[in-house]
């Protein structure tokens, strides 16, 4: 069955590696990139991007025209949010972090929601609770609560440990971090995007929210044919 994303981040390192994956599945008709400047596009005649004032008081508005449209082509319409800051969180304050993550992320969602898209997929971070003490993990996971909050009746919520393959994550890093086992370790960025495209593929029929770790995504990446 053929399917269309429509997808935030979608330049960052993992949202790369979401849409290349996405544009080399035959099933996936069409990908819509919500861009804050206008990038160049490589990714195949199926990608195409829309630039959007993500600050505006009608970003959400928006985005849910452009999720009104894609709807009316009749084909499934998944969303994502792939954004996030990586290692230049450092340099954030948590106000900033906050309006990113949870300001636009969640804009973006209430938009896709409003559109009458159902099933949404959140790129967040291993570990990520609003209780931590650890600004980084404490934002992440209040993102999780808000877009949980939208009432998404499939929601993926893709907590990776350290990604490999990545600009942001040092060699040496990504190696040592491949010494760790279980969700706290290394995971492949490519193994990411595929598992995003396999959620995409099976997850029509199912509801609820899921928390995807390491091992389930590896497991959907080799998986997906």
């Amino acid at each position: 069955m053929a399917f269309r994303v429509l997808i935030i981040g979608g330049t960052g390192q993992v949202g790369a590696a979401v849409v290349g994956a996405l544009a080399a599945e035959p099933s996936c008709a069409e990908v819509v990139m919500v861009n804050r400047r206008a990038t160049s596009l490589s990714a195949g005649p199926r990608v195409r991007q829309v630039v959007l004032d993500t600050a505006a008081a009608e970003f959400p508005t928006e985005v849910t025209k452009l999720a009104q449209g894609m709807m009316a082509q009749g084909d499934t319409v998944y969303g994502a949010s792939c954004v996030g800051v990586g290692q230049g969180s450092l340099k954030w304050s948590e106000e900033e972090l906050k309006a990113l993550e949870i300001g636009v992320v969640g804009g973006f969602a209430r938009g896709c929601r409003d559109g009458g898209i159902t099933h949404f997929s959140l790129l967040s971070a291993v570990g990520s609770t609003a209780k931590s003490r650890i600004r980084y993990v404490r934002v992440m996971g209040l993102k999780e609560e808000a877009v949980e909050a939208i009432g998404f009746k499939r929601l993926a919520i893709f907590r990776p440990g350290i990604i490999a393959g990545n600009v942001h994550t040092p060699g040496y890093v990504a190696w040592l971090g491949s010494l760790i086992p279980g969700r706290f370790g290394t995971i492949e960025q490519d193994d990411i995007g595929r598992a995003f495209v396999a959620e995409f593929i099976g997850g029509s029929d199912q509801t609820g929210v899921a928390y995807l770790e390491n091992g389930a995504m590896r497991q959907r990446s080799r998986a997906l044919k």
